[in-house]
């Protein structure tokens, strides 16, 4: 019995490979030495922020606000640090600049990691004019002490699951407007009410892979933007027209006869379809920062990272 994946590759429609030619290689070799500057600026508002506030409730009192751990933990995931390692390397910034200010040690940063949330900010976007919302996912996996004691001591361990990590791109001003991170068995379409949920102003064109091609999809960006959004979702091979697709069309109904008439790549040039290629840059971006794995399987702090980075 053939597996449904391979199944699927086979009517997948192959696209060639697009070739691309480097013309400015000054600019290019300077964007290259540019990834290697380290520059880290702290506005005199961070600093100020720091000190956790007092708080009236009987307790101990926190010393290290939110933002100060999230700076520390941020660090670690762009460098790839242990706690310890991060500590560390947080005193010498501080020293290095002159800042008097304390440095949670590693026992703090750990205990602390757990549950950490920020209040979410508004996207500057939203207030520019509708955006042009892309949406994609990617894979990213969970190295803990499972995979530790198969490598090192051949032993069989329980098997990590995987997280998935959900972006949503806003071509007009280039900024993540959404981002969410979920179990592995939590479908595209499934994760897109929750980025929806983010997003405080109007959607004008809605662009996603054959992933999230279906009514349901379609039914929730009507409701959330009107019918006014434009959506761009490729049909895999074998779509077919509606019934009603002679009197009258759907959108996906038009998008099904001009790649039978016209073939997928004019498709994908008439209805922008291509501008996609930019969300999935910016998965290339964030792996490229935190990696393919995950330093920590609580969603919570792997979520912040990808909201807040």
């Amino acid at each position: 019995m053939d597996h449904p994946a391979a199944d699927i590759a086979d009517r997948r429609e192959k696209i060639a490979k697009q070739k691309y030619q480097v013309t400015n290689w000054p600019a290019y070799n300077e964007s290259l030495r540019q990834r290697g500057d380290l520059t880290i600026w702290v506005k005199d508002e961070a600093l100020s922020l720091w000190t956790a506030r007092r708080r009236t409730s009987r307790g101990g009192q926190p010393k290290y606000s939110d933002l100060a751990i999230t700076l520390c933990l941020t660090l670690r995931v762009v460098y790839g640090l242990a706690l310890r390692q991060t500590q560390g390397l947080m005193r010498s910034v501080a020293a290095l600049m002159g800042f008097d200010i304390a440095v949670p040690d590693f026992s703090t940063l750990s205990r602390r990691s757990k549950g950490l949330a920020l209040p979410s900010t508004k996207s500057r976007a939203t207030t520019s004019g509708p955006a042009h919302l892309v949406v994609d996912s990617t894979g990213l996996k969970v190295f803990g002490e499972g995979e530790w004691l198969e490598n090192k001591h051949k032993t069989k361990a329980k098997r990590k699951r995987w997280r998935k990590l959900h972006l949503g791109l806003n071509l007009v001003s280039g900024e993540i407007v959404c981002s969410d991170l979920t179990v592995d068995d939590v479908g595209d379409p499934t994760a897109l009410p929750g980025l929806l949920d983010q997003i405080g102003g109007p959607v004008e064109k809605f662009i996603a892979d054959g992933a999230y091609d279906g009514t349901p999809t379609r039914d929730l960006l009507a409701t959330r933007f009107g019918e006014i959004v434009e959506v761009i979702i490729p049909p895999p091979k074998t779509a077919v027209a509606s019934p009603q697709s002679v009197l009258v069309p759907s959108v996906r109904d038009r998008h099904i006869a001009e790649i039978q008439t016209k073939g997928r790549m004019a498709w994908q040039k008439s209805t922008g379809y291509n501008k996609r290629s930019r969300a999935e840059t910016q998965m290339g971006r964030w792996k490229a920062v935190i990696g393919p794995k995950l330093i920590s399987g609580r969603l919570p702090l792997a979520s912040v990272f990808c909201r807040y980075f």
